[in-house]
């Protein structure tokens, strides 16, 4: 095999290995964005008009990137999490990259600050959906859902078996 067969096969085979690492770096930013008060930078790390999806006790909420989310880490609530201290984890999800589509599935946990103690507020499974942008992966949709059981929530889980 040529020098140049070799090397594009190696780098037919770091490819993938640079986009799963890059897709880990771009949501373990995510957290600490949040928990510093930093929103707009945290909002860049979607698309221009991606989505973020939750939801809150029944209620399911959808954010379009950059304005809503920004807005909602400039929120009483928000703020009130970060003043008080708190964690948002994302666990390594489990990665799929498709050319320059990617979707990661995992877990998050915001831990927050009682005192002398911590405690997990909540728990969550997440799909995020990715892009590859000339800048570099960025998200354009996380589904959210809480751990409480729901078939949603074991649906989006079975998602890491894909990846």
């Amino acid at each position: 095999m040529s020098v140049e067969a070799r090397l594009a096969a190696l780098e037919r085979r770091i490819r993938p290995l640079e986009d799963e690492l890059e897709i880990h770096r771009l949501l373990s930013r995510y957290g600490p964005l949040v928990d510093s008060g930093s929103g707009a930078d945290a909002a860049a790390l979607w698309t221009t008009g991606g989505t973020y999806e939750f939801q809150a006790g029944s209620d399911t909420t959808r954010l379009e990137a950059p304005a809503d989310l920004e807005a909602l880490y400039r929120g009483d609530f928000h703020q009130g999490l970060i003043a008080t201290g708190c964690s948002h984890l994302t666990v390594a999800p489990v990665i799929s990259v498709d050319g320059d589509r990617a979707e990661a599935v995992g877990y998050s946990y915001v831990i927050v600050n009682h005192g002398d103690t911590w405690a997990i507020q909540r728990a969550a499974v997440n799909h995020w959906t990715l892009v590859r942008e000339a800048s570099g992966w960025r998200v354009d949709r996380r589904v959210n859902r809480t751990l409480a059981g729901s078939t949603e929530s074991h649906e989006l889980l079975r998602g890491a078996r894909n990846g």
